[in-house]
């Protein structure tokens, strides 16, 4: 279980970590300094602690699913997607300034994520909570990415 958890870990933190080298500049660019922000807009460290929590629960959540799961080239074929879409949002918004596709790729992500929270509620039970955090993230995120789009 803890090499899983391990694994899991690396993985998703190396999803943050080429996102993060995807960004450029990302937030202390020009660029998204002079964007019109929703008021909501956390701090920038905010982003830091939620992903860092985020990965470490998911981590752990996808470590305990891979036990219970029978179809695990499904676990496999959703979890990359996961981590496909989770890197391709920085680049996507920061690098390109492509914030409508920012949205589509935010979009797919939550369907994803809501997709493991609901499907493998039964299966997971209380364990499910381990997802929520990051299903939270998404839509506080995609509603940050909406408000850029529609106000800049």
């Amino acid at each position: 279980m803890v090499v899983r958890i391990i694994i899991f870990l690396v993985i998703n933190f190396s999803a943050l970590a080429i996102g993060g080298l995807a960004t450029s500049e990302g937030v202390s660019s020009t660029w998204y300094a002079q964007l019109d922000k929703a008021p909501w807009t956390p701090p920038g460290w905010v982003f830091g602690t939620a992903w860092t929590i985020i990965m470490i629960c998911f981590s752990i959540y996808l470590a305990l699913l891979w036990s219970k799961v029978d179809n695990k080239k499904h676990l496999i074929l959703l979890f990359s997607i996961q981590w496909i879409l989770n890197v391709a949002w920085n680049p996507a918004f920061f690098y390109f300034h492509l914030v409508g596709l920012g949205i589509v790729i935010l979009s797919a992500l939550l369907y994803v994520v809501w997709y493991f929270l609901f499907k493998y509620s039964k299966i997971m039970k209380s364990n499910s909570l381990l997802i929520f955090p990051y299903f939270i993230w998404l839509i506080i995120a995609a509603s940050l990415n909406a408000y850029i789009f529609f106000m800049n």
